[in-house]
């Protein structure tokens, strides 16, 4: 269910801004967005599964909360990052 730490390092290098970076509010959401995709898999097998559907949603509300900071302050970087990531349909 959780990502690995190889693939958690891949998202971080795509996505840094610059060297030392893991942690700005672009690098997160993408790490998150890989969570939740991987939940979203998860519940097609597991639909009764209550319990991580509630992480899930904590996993969207934080998202949310990021994607609103970024935009309010970078808004040419937050609309590359939904383009690359493929949100917002």
């Amino acid at each position: 269910m959780a990502i690995t730490q190889e693939r958690k390092n891949e998202l971080i290098n795509e996505f840094k801004i610059h060297e030392n970076d893991t942690g700005s509010a672009v690098v997160q959401i993408a790490i998150l967005t890989e969570e939740i995709n991987n939940l979203n898999n998860h519940f097609k097998v597991h639909n009764k599964d209550h319990h991580s559907r509630r992480g899930l949603f904590k996993m969207v509300g934080t998202r949310k909360r990021l994607l609103k900071y970024l935009r309010e302050t970078d808004v040419q970087r937050y609309r590359d990052l939904i383009a690359k990531l493929g949100l917002r349909r």
